[in-house]
């Protein structure tokens, strides 16, 4: 038994299972390149363990690279884009102000929820367009 080869087939089952527990790709693209040194190992005998190293680690370097070059960039778009983006889902609307604004910062309730918003200041009950957002701040104008 050629234990060279043994090797290079356990690591490629290994980074491809690995795959499942950290989902990323990358550790599939990886484990692509160890069954290729694997297979090239197996067909070339005469390969010293730097060399395969070094296959390894250039293919391993180019299939990553072909992955985010080619693959990355077709993952298929989202039907529901703002769908973890609360904040973002209410630009546009238009709403009373809870708490006047003062000194730029103030509160509005949407729903059963209340949340800070930024803009000029104003008095409660000024309707005002949430017009952006900055993670969980509200920016928003008079209406």
């Amino acid at each position: 038994m050629r234990w060279d080869v043994a090797g290079w087939g356990a690591l490629a089952l290994l980074l491809m299972a690995a795959e499942t527990l950290a989902p990323g790709a990358f550790l599939l693209w990886m484990g692509f390149a160890a069954a290729a040194v694997f297979l090239v190992a197996l067909f070339a005998p005469g390969l010293t363990l730097l060399t395969q190293v070094a296959l390894f680690v250039v293919l391993s370097f180019l299939s990553v690279l072909v992955y985010q070059k080619f693959f990355r960039k077709r993952a298929r778009q989202s039907d529901q884009p703002l769908l973890n983006r609360r904040a973002q889902q209410h630009v546009g609307r238009v709403l009373p102000l809870e708490q006047g604004i003062v000194d730029g910062r103030g509160r509005i309730k949407i729903g059963d929820a209340f949340w800070v918003v930024e803009g000029p200041d104003l008095v409660a009950g000024t309707p005002v367009r949430i017009v952006g957002t900055d993670g969980v701040n509200l920016h928003v104008e008079a209406a």
